[in-house]
């Protein structure tokens, strides 16, 4: 008999993970990313916002277990044994390279030695200073390649990644329902049992759906829209990531001028070029809230500034009403700086601009094809509406001066249009 473990999850209920399932997240590896936000600082507009990576991995763990079993089942001979067990696990493991605060800080103003999650992740998994590599190997043996090569896929049937990773995976369904549920976002939805039945595998080896489920596809990328537009993007998401951002940027340049000491992991975090997997897979969010709270009372006035608003949620900048693209803000950019400086600001540090580019449905990305070989967009009227990609600006001003800011847009904006 194959010992199981129940845990209960708020959106998919009981989910049940065999015993070699508990042994990969019981490694100190995988229960890391309790300690990681799902959202990195959408708890500043949504206060509930605060689940984690660890629990949105468990739920993608449980999809794909659905999914996949279903599919062996629908269509067999098409999924080994080996498969059945593996893409799971590939789910499960799909987040576990996320840094600090996730996507947030993964850029090189942050990390000494930056590098993508999903690069991070494979070292995890494979460098055997890590328990996590331990028990993968111990666990799956050399089925670990394969695993990897699911997670990575060009080496595997391309349905087997697309899975787990692709327009219409078991990722992108768990986040967009758990992030609506938490965040109490009224998006609207999707039928969610409707689209896995509707998923099925084609004769060249890649997910299709079926013609009859086009309204469900739809339902869910108009979901992904909104909850982008809505939760992702929120303008207080964006300007406390920026505060984030810079305030740990600061820090390093002060850390290496030698006028801030700072904690082993945030050393590792800032300023260690040589950062090992094991050394990464202990890096969370806590030590990084600790040591901006902290900063508040540094000397630095930059760095406090930025860590003041964190901490105390005061003085925060506002954003411009006026919506602006990339192209209108580098033409405006010079004049709003003139205006900022003229009130006694900052130029740099208290003029910020958070750039949004919104993808909304890619066909030329691994798009979403029916049975017939069409991509969904085709047919569809409603997905071409929002296929392709937008880009625009947030910019951020002190709240003293938005209003002069606003009408100096205006006025240029208008003039650029005569």
């Amino acid at each position: 008999m194959v010992d199981k473990r129940y845990i209960r999850d708020a959106l998919h209920g009981d989910i049940i993970l065999p015993d070699y399932i508990s042994r990969i997240v019981d490694t100190r590896s995988f229960q890391r990313l309790r300690y990681i936000q799902q959202l990195a600082t959408c708890h500043y507009a949504f206060p509930s916002a605060t689940h984690s990576r660890f629990s949105h991995s468990i739920g993608v763990y449980h999809l794909a277990t659905r999914l996949v079993e279903d599919l062996a089942d629908r269509f067999p001979g098409r999924i080994s044994e080996v498969d059945v067990k593996l893409v799971p696990i590939a789910a499960l493991l799909h987040d576990v390279g996320h840094p600090p605060f996730s996507h947030m800080l993964e850029t090189p103003e942050v990390f000494a030695t930056y590098a993508n999650h999903e690069d991070w992740g494979r070292l995890i998994l494979t460098d055997p200073e890590c328990d996590i590599a331990v028990v993968l190997h111990e666990t799956l043996g050399d089925e670990v390649d394969r695993l990897l090569a699911i997670m990575k896929g060009g080496k595997v049937e391309p349905f087997l990644h697309e899975l787990v990773s692709s327009q219409l995976d078991v990722d992108r369904l768990d986040y967009l329902m758990r992030d609506q549920f938490v965040t109490g976002a009224d998006v609207g939805g999707f039928d969610l049992e409707r689209l896995l039945r509707a998923i099925k595998i084609s004769d060249d080896g890649h997910l299709v759906v079926s013609s009859e489920s086009i309204s469900a596809v739809e339902a869910y990328l108009v979901t992904r829209w909104h909850m982008y537009e809505s939760v992702y993007f929120h303008k207080l998401s964006m300007l406390t990531s920026v505060y984030y951002v810079r305030a740990l940027a600061r820090a390093r340049e002060l850390h290496e001028e030698g006028s801030l000491p700072l904690s082993l992991k945030m050393r590792d975090l800032l300023s260690n070029r040589n950062l090992t997997p094991y050394r990464y897979s202990q890096l969370t969010d806590s030590f990084v809230i600790a040591d901006v709270f902290q900063w508040a009372d540094h000397g630095d006035e930059i760095l406090s500034s930025y860590a003041k608003r964190l901490s105390s949620r005061a003085v925060f900048h506002k954003q411009l009403r006026n919506v602006l693209n990339p192209k209108q803000v580098d033409e405006l950019w010079s004049g709003l700086k003139e205006i900022v400086e003229s009130a006694g600001y900052d130029g740099y540090h208290d003029l910020i601009n958070a750039p949004l580019r919104k993808e909304g449905y890619l066909p030329y990305q691994e798009g979403i094809n029916l049975e017939d070989g069409k991509d969904i967009s085709e047919v569809s009227p409603l997905i071409r509406s929002i296929s392709g990609e937008f880009a625009r600006s947030m910019v951020f001003v002190p709240a003293e001066v938005r209003q002069q800011c606003e009408e100096y847009v205006e006025e240029q904006i208008a003039s650029i249009s005569q």
